[in-house]
């Protein structure tokens, strides 16, 4: 269990940094149809990090971690690992800040990601998958000297995602419950904990892939773990472990975690632009489908926030996704 979680002080410095650099990304009171005819009797509030530059909240954490390199870091550049993402927050804070980017992705990376690392300057280096993403750029930064910018580990990143918890509460200070994507858990560490410190009484709930559940399995062992293979079209949540920064404050300051399908993702994906308009990937619908879930009847009558965290996908294959999501939904009524 980490002793060392950001502290408010430390949350609110971090979002000044940042200034105008990133966007106060906006939420929307939803009275969902679809939800209500599920079951869900209460309101559901979404923080729209979808908005976010470069499409997903990871450019809060990744611009952090440009800002605090020496001019020697950042004339030898940074390095990074992501599905696409984080490696495009990676790449635009590089480019802000007048540094360079290499990063790596597995080859079945969404191929709009892979072009848009390369449209915003970044190196991509293409591997066969995310373990063998992890020991390429290892080597890249003890042979280039690179800086490596974690994807979901360490303080920097938590004070990044701090940052939305911190607006979300500012935004939203009535709500119930949050329920929080996870992938390596870097976004549920730092919202978590300013949430809690915030708000005391508020009910946080993780979400996870069931073809990538590590922190899952990370609650049950009481320590990090790593799973053999991702398998889940929510690429964004495919980490192949839990680190131990990240875990410690998940497993502080989240009250529990879900699993959802990919039939689920895909049902919330429809969801969102059936009602809301909003064209998201998988990883963003997550706490939607969590909503449409498992966690229906639980939080049927609260105010319940939801985290849409990324709308970066290949236009083809969300409209595949969506058109599937909503066969489930006609065959699930």
């Amino acid at each position: 269990m980490t002793d060392d979680a950001p502290s408010l002080d430390q949350i609110r410095t971090a979002r000044r940094r940042l200034g105008d650099a990133v966007h106060t990304t906006p939420v929307w009171s939803w009275q969902s149809p679809e939800l209500r005819r599920r079951g869900f009797r209460g309101q559901a509030v979404l923080k729209l990090e979808a908005l976010q530059v470069t499409g997903s909240f990871k450019a809060r954490g990744a611009l952090l971690h440009v800002l605090d390199l020496s001019e020697e870091a950042r004339a030898r550049g940074v390095t990074a690992v992501s599905a696409g993402n984080h490696a495009m927050a990676v790449a635009h804070a590089a480019a802000q800040q007048g540094s360079t980017a290499k990063v790596v992705m597995p080859r079945s990376a969404d191929p709009a990601r892979i072009a848009r690392c390369r449209s915003m300057g970044a190196e991509v280096v293409l591997v066969d998958d995310v373990h063998a993403a992890f020991a390429e750029v290892a080597r890249i930064e003890a042979e280039e000297g690179r800086t490596f910018v974690h994807p979901f580990e360490g303080l920097t990143t938590a004070l990044g995602t701090a940052t939305i918890g911190l607006e979300f509460f500012e935004q939203a200070p009535d709500l119930d419950a949050v329920i929080i994507p996870i992938g390596g858990g870097g976004l549920c560490a730092g919202m978590a904990t300013a949430l809690r410190r915030l708000a005391p009484h508020l009910a946080i709930y993780g979400v996870e892939p069931t073809g990538a559940d590590t922190m899952h399995r990370s609650f049950a062992a009481g320590r990090p773990m790593a799973i053999d293979r991702v398998d889940t079209i929510a690429d964004s949540l495919g980490a192949p472990h839990a680190a131990p920064y990240s875990y410690g404050l998940c497993r502080r300051y989240v009250d529990d975690l879900v699993l959802v399908s990919d039939d689920l993702l895909r049902a919330a994906m429809a969801v969102l632009f059936q009602e809301a308009k909003l064209a998201v990937e998988p990883a963003g619908a997550a706490s939607t489908a969590a909503l449409l879930g498992p966690l229906r009847e639980r939080l049927a009558d609260q105010r319940v926030g939801l985290v849409v965290c990324g709308a970066n996908v290949d236009p083809n294959v969300w409209a595949r996704h969506v058109v599937a999501g909503q066969q489930w939904l006609a065959e699930h009524p």
